[in-house]
């Protein structure tokens, strides 16, 4: 019996244009060794799974070869490991620094790949530190780690910082296609999609888990294979709930609800993935964004069919619903029960006519007027609201007037001959006016019945009274 070689590596990179996804890094490293602008120190960080290593191995043969060497000559010789893990004692970099001191016996540079540096010891780091800022000129120190933050600040400022980032689902395809073709495997476009989607952004995690695959259907992989090995919500649920969402069949709904936990996945990772299902729907709206779904080319057929039974209204209340629920599902003590109560509001959405929408941020609900249109009152009750009119009041300055008006009429109409009948006269008329003004006032005073004055009113009708009797002394005493 033959044995056996992971994928991961049987099918790693030996040159840098076979390293997937990280162009940018291994053209930087290209062109310095090109250009001898090569540094002695290098720290390579990122998530795991991405060419960390791979690149650091690729790196360190190269610099050795001068185009004399064998095509496969891996000048191992040159090349040290250290894993930190293990390794992470100040007497192991003594004795790493001891090692350094010594030229190479063949080729240019000796070359220290330390991998997982972070898990060094404070005192590991510190006897490090010299050693790490003035190297023998044949020595290269390239340090790998997923953590950089662990690392002391005096180190980073050492070394040559190369950020790897994730692996793109796209990029992850298309190598396990080559992988496929190698290996003489048939393998659907959608399987080696949900495989790439399932790795999260790490080449050596999809290579596991197509090796796994392999094992479990053979040498043909189906999406129905693969989704059933990785235990993974396949779309068809998705598709079938909002489906179910937007008949407003809600015990469907439920019974499919049920049905999901029965196969032993959890709530919270359903209610995540049918808001990442609203958004891909959302996305197919506009001709703009259509690159941003991450699918394989049936289910994007699929997805661009359901969605025009949607609207951009449902697809976002939608998605504001399930992050809700997304978020309050862990402080939940009946998570079920949340679960089930969003797929309630999400149906309640494309109800037949008014309903009460969800509210997500607490605002009360009012009724709205439709909601009446067809209710009518059985007697027409009219008020009969007796109208009270009231009388004119005259202000104070015009009663005033109206006095003297009247006075200076009398005055002229009995005026004597001579001048000493004037005076008995026109008292006797200030007199008369006088009591005419406080028979008015007195009149004005009987208010009809029922009539409650106001304050404002019955104030002022106090102060047009005194006025008039301030006026009959002042006459008098002249």
């Amino acid at each position: 019996m033959e044995h056996f070689i992971v994928s991961a590596r049987k099918y790693r990179p030996t040159v840098f244009k076979d390293v997937v996804g990280q162009q940018a890094i291994t053209n930087t490293l290209e062109n310095a060794i090109e250009n001898n602008h090569l540094a002695q120190a290098l720290l390579f960080t990122g998530p795991r799974g991405v060419g960390k290593t791979t690149c650091a191995r690729i790196l360190a043969k190269k610099i050795n070869q001068d185009g004399t060497e064998k095509k496969d000559e891996d000048f191992a010789f040159n090349i040290f490991e250290l894993d930190a893990a293990s390794n992470n004692s100040v007497d192991d970099i003594r004795s790493l620094i001891d090692q350094v001191r010594i030229p190479p016996q063949v080729g240019k540079y000796k070359v220290y790949i330390i991998d997982e540096v972070h898990m060094l010891s404070s005192a590991a780091f510190n006897a490090f530190l010299k050693t790490l800022e003035e190297p023998p000129k044949h020595a290269i120190f390239i340090l790998a780690t997923t953590e950089k933050h662990k690392i002391i600040p005096t180190i980073l400022s050492r070394c040559q910082i190369f950020d790897f980032r994730r692996i793109t689902v796209q990029d992850i395809k298309g190598h396990l296609s080559d992988v496929a073709k190698a290996e003489n495997i048939q393998a659907e476009d959608d399987a080696l999609h949900v495989i790439a989607q399932k790795a999260d952004g790490a080449l050596r995690d999809a290579l596991s888990i197509f090796d796994r695959v392999v094992s479990f259907s053979g040498n043909t992989l189906t999406r129905e294979a693969v989704t059933e090995n990785l235990n993974v919500l396949d779309y068809t649920y998705y598709f079938n709930s909002t489906d179910l969402l937007l008949e407003n069949n809600i015990p469907q709904v439920l019974i499919a609800y049920n049905e999901i936990l029965s196969k032993g996945f959890d709530g919270h990772h359903f209610i995540m993935g049918l808001a990442s299902h609203f958004r891909d729907l959302l996305v197919c709206k506009n001709q703009e964004t259509i690159a941003l779904l991450e699918v394989g080319e049936q289910v994007k057929a699929m997805y661009f069919e359901q969605s025009k039974k949607t609207t951009p209204a449902f697809l976002m209340e939608g998605i504001a619903i399930a992050n809700d629920c997304d978020l309050k599902y862990k402080t939940s003590r009946n998570q079920r029960l949340l679960v089930e109560l969003c797929l309630l509001q999400l149906a309640s959405l494309t109800a037949k006519g008014e309903k009460k929408k969800p509210s997500v941020n607490g605002e009360r609900f009012v009724l709205p007027p439709s909601h009446f249109k067809d209710v009518t009152p059985s007697v027409k009750e009219k008020l009969d609201v007796p109208k009270i009119e009231r009388q004119a009041v005259a202000t104070h300055s015009k009663l005033v007037e109206d006095n003297l008006e009247t006075s200076q009429t009398q005055n002229v109409a009995h005026k004597p001959a001579t001048e000493n009948a004037s005076e008995p006269i026109s008292e006797k008329a200030t007199e008369t006016s006088a009591v005419k003004t406080t028979e008015i006032l007195t009149q004005q005073e009987e208010k009809p019945k029922g009539v409650i004055e106001r304050p404002q009113i019955q104030a002022e009708r106090n102060t047009e009274k005194v006025s008039a009797l301030s006026l009959k002394r002042i006459r008098k005493k002249k």
